[in-house]
């Protein structure tokens, strides 16, 4: 079966009228896929404190589980030790270094200065510079390189006394 040009704009329109992003049909030998784009973004992110940058970086896993990086934002927020968290500001996936062969930006035991950029946060493509709200002493990594991260979830743990 050959498709006729009405019935490629009629698939063109239900994509484009649903949530599909993406539709694919076969027939026979013939096949057809049609990509909705994502909706077009501006090069740079409004958000306070944050950046946009270029670099892809890569997963290099660390030895800690999310239940860690719960367990430190308990110790946080019920006074222990007196760490502060810095946390995500957005969903997104958590990357501690700016590339595959990059050191990451900060490891524990680095004393950090407010500003100071900690990670980055991908959200819709978009690479997102994580500075330092706080100084201090980074005493827990909470998430693992790579990492699906939610809105508010502790991405360090600091000490600010250091």
């Amino acid at each position: 079966m050959k498709f006729d040009l009405e019935q490629i704009r009629s698939l063109i329109d239900v994509v484009g009228e649903t949530n599909v992003t993406e539709l694919t049909i076969e027939s026979g030998e013939e096949k057809i896929t049609i990509k909705k784009a994502p909706p077009s973004l501006s090069t740079t992110v409004e958000l306070p404190h944050y950046q946009v940058a270029a670099p892809a970086p890569a997963a290099r896993v660390i030895d800690m589980t999310p239940e860690a990086g719960k367990k430190a934002g308990e110790e946080s927020s019920n006074g222990n030790n007196g760490w502060l968290a810095i946390n995500s500001p957005m969903v997104g996936t958590f990357y501690r270094a700016s590339s595959p062969t990059a050191k990451p930006f900060v490891d524990v035991g680095d004393v950090i200065a407010s500003g100071q950029t900690v990670c980055i946060i991908e959200a819709m493509k978009l690479m997102n510079d994580l500075p330092a709200e706080i100084s201090g002493r980074v005493v827990k990594v909470c998430v693992d390189n790579g990492s699906t991260v939610e809105y508010g979830q502790p991405l360090f743990m600091v000490d600010p006394r250091a």
